[in-house]
């Protein structure tokens, strides 16, 4: 298959002016006042021996993303000419900073926010995170270091998982930090490539956040050392998109999401006691939290005069 994945012209500009290399993996966006969602959603026909995972990664989604909105679809051997649905539109992480990285751990997405020539853009890309038991600690983090071609010095907790392994793997094929990596200010977190790429949308780190070699490349020229790493868990995002209030539900599988429905309905109402009446879709909104396909959908609108 070959794609040509949507992009704003913008961002491309963006793109060139900061990074001439060839930086295309990562999506990317101009940030718009007074919207939170951003992309599309639109489907392709399975061709060949696609994998979901190979059209996952030709679209810079993960393999939780590909899976979530396609139900019922086997992922390893979808039928040919089976309509896919590629989940491009997203909602924006409701805790984020000015400028930086954010982690969203439950949506399994890093985006990278900056600011460049009086405007404010962002990339995103989806990412490999911890698996049981070594998920990522929330919090704040500074990008202490960043490294080309790493060698990867195996901690001592997994040298007793797995004794076989060497005390050091130097660059190459075999280096599961990929070619290059982001160190964090504490507990040996990195950000880095992967020589795995199948892992991404999964859980399967032991707290370091993976990324495609490509997204990982393409991050690397633009992220400085000392930038802000927000490392957070937020599996339901809503908000304000094309006048219409959107939300988009994830698997919470930290079991750590507080009443979402409940939050959403304070938002809406508190909408309507401030700005204007609603026409709320109660249906749609249960859906969306019951179903956690990670598509956006419309649960209200401005109601007409």
């Amino acid at each position: 298959m070959k794609r040509i994945l949507p992009s704003l012209a913008a961002a491309v500009l963006v793109l060139l002016l900061v990074h001439p290399g060839p930086a295309w993996a990562l999506r990317s966006f101009m940030l718009t006042p007074d919207t939170a969602l951003y992309g599309v959603v639109r489907q392709v026909k399975v061709e060949g021996e696609d994998t979901l995972l190979d059209i996952a990664r030709e679209f810079g989604l993960g393999y939780n993303q590909i899976v979530a909105a396609n139900p019922g679809i086997d992922p390893w051997v979808p039928p040919k000419g089976e309509l896919v649905k590629i989940p491009l539109a997203f909602m924006l992480p409701r805790e984020r900073p000015q400028a930086g990285v954010v982690v969203n751990l439950a949506e399994m997405r890093l985006y990278f926010f900056f600011s460049n020539g009086g405007h404010d853009f962002f990339f995103t890309a989806p990412i490999g995170i911890g698996r049981e038991g070594y998920l990522t600690e929330l919090g704040v983090y500074k990008v202490k270091s960043k490294t080309p071609n790493p060698t990867w010095v195996v901690p001592a907790s997994i040298r007793e998982e797995e004794p076989d392994l060497p005390a050091e793997v130097p660059p190459g094929p075999d280096n599961p930090l990929g070619d290059f990596v982001f160190r964090l200010s504490r507990n040996l977190y990195a950000i880095h490539g992967t020589n795995k790429p199948w892992g991404i949308g999964r859980r399967v780190s032991h707290g370091c956040i993976r990324m495609y070699p490509e997204d990982v490349g393409a991050l690397y020229p633009v992220v400085p050392v000392g930038a802000t790493v927000q490392v957070i868990y937020e599996p339901v995002k809503y908000g304000w998109g094309d006048g219409l209030f959107w939300v988009q539900a994830f698997e919470d599988f930290e079991k750590r999401a507080e009443y979402p429905l409940m939050k959403i309905m304070e938002e809406l109402l508190y909408h309507e006691a401030t700005i204007g009446p609603l026409d709320i879709d109660r249906q749609a909104l249960e859906r969306v939290l019951e179903e956690k396909t990670g598509v956006p959908m419309v649960v209200a609108r401005p109601r007409e005069k």
